[in-house]
């Protein structure tokens, strides 16, 4: 829905002039799994946002109208007003996250709609918080620093939503940048832009959702997690950040097959975030595709996160001759990322969509991404 009919639609339902904030979805290009573990992340903003009309209504009362699901709710703004619907949580949650580091705010009325796809790993929860922190703080003067709106949206996640994410989703919704991708070190939080332009070199940046979500017995998140814990503390580490393969060979009579595996695959994305940054700079995206392709090769036999589906989808991009693909997120499900030489799209997108529907019953939704800037007054 573009920001001219949300807009309207606040006008109608309101009677008044709002003002308009967006935010958007993000990727990660590479440096999955190393956030847990004090690594790298490599986040990048895209052009499909969360764009909110709001204004200040006088009350104490918070009036929402999430339209793409043409649903309202009305709430106030003290703990004990929790709201049902999942979706208003997010709105509520950043209203008290606010409040409890002495933000003062009233009630708002607000529209809002969005194009960050819903389940494909894209993070649509941490646009929609970013959209209403960045705002709240705008419209109320309240001189909240961008790592604290940040912040405010992963608490929000964590107090209100029962999802323990880490900062990155949030981190790229607040501090994207048109034409740069973000290497953000989640030990220090310190962070620096990195200048990504596929276009420009001729590529385009493609998602393929499979559509698809594996739901595992267990915790396999957790597991993992534990893993790595187990191999940092026999290195005598709080986190596996900066252990060298050496070390970890070392230590090999010590850990388990599986521990090993998993913490092969961290140490080595590290290393790959890194090679990712400098062969940047030089303007290098062939570099940047072997990386993508070791990275999915990892995640697929070392850390065990991801699913015949996205395997497929991989294996069909290199058939395709296709710079790098990678699966995207958490893993079990979702979208491979893929870099792709702009001539050779059309029959990858044709190819991919045959041979996927072919094996699997339908054809992966397509998403075109193009790195874009944050958090946002329209």
């Amino acid at each position: 829905m573009k920001p001219d009919t949300v807009k309207q639609l606040f006008i109608e339902r309101y009677g008044s002039e709002p003002t308009l904030y967006t935010s958007p979805g993000r990727i990660n290009l590479i440096g999955e799994h190393t956030d847990y573990n004090g690594g790298y992340v490599f986040p990048g903003a895209i052009d499909k946002a969360m764009v909110a009309a709001i204004k200040p209504n006088g009350t104490d009362k918070v009036r929402a109208y999430a339209a793409d699901l043409e649903e309202y709710c009305e709430f106030g703004l003290e703990e004990s007003d929790i709201p049902a619907k999942q979706w208003a949580r997010y709105i509520f949650g950043v209203c008290r996250e606010i409040a409890k580091r002495g933000g003062k705010i009233e009630g708002i009325d607000t529209t809002f709609s969005g194009d960050v796809p819903l389940g494909a790993g894209l993070s649509s929860s941490a646009a929609l918080e970013s959209t209403f922190a960045y705002a709240l703080n705008d419209l109320f003067g309240l001189g909240i620093d961008s790592f604290e709106l940040a912040r405010i949206g992963q608490a929000t996640e964590h107090n209100y939503c029962g999802v323990k994410c880490g900062i990155m989703d949030q981190f790229a919704s607040v501090f994207g940048k048109a034409g740069h991708l973000m290497r953000l070190d989640c030990r220090s939080m310190e962070f620096a832009y990195f200048p990504f332009a596929p276009e420009e070199h001729g590529y385009r940046l493609v998602l393929l959702d499979s559509v698809v979500k594996h739901e595992l017995v267990g915790s396999p998140y957790n597991d993992r997690r534990a893993s790595c814990e187990r191999v940092a503390a026999t290195l005598g580490q709080e986190f596996l950040r900066g252990a060298t393969i050496e070390q970890l060979e070392a230590i090999r009579s010590k850990i388990s097959d599986e521990d090993h595996r998993r913490a092969r695959f961290v140490i080595g994305e590290e290393q790959r975030v890194m090679d990712v940054c400098n062969a940047l700079e030089e303007g290098d995206y062939q570099t940047v595709g072997e990386r993508m392709y070791q990275t999915h090769e990892g995640l697929s036999k070392d850390y065990e996160v991801s699913c015949e589906e996205l395997d497929h989808l991989v294996e069909i991009a290199r058939e395709c001759g296709v710079t790098g693909a990678r699966i995207m997120g958490g893993g079990f499900g979702g979208c491979t990322i893929n870099l792709v030489k702009a001539e050779l799209y059309d029959n990858f997108i044709a190819t991919a969509s045959a041979k996927f529907a072919e094996k699997w019953g339908h054809a992966p939704k397509v998403y075109q991404v193009v790195i874009s800037d944050g958090a946002r007054r329209l």
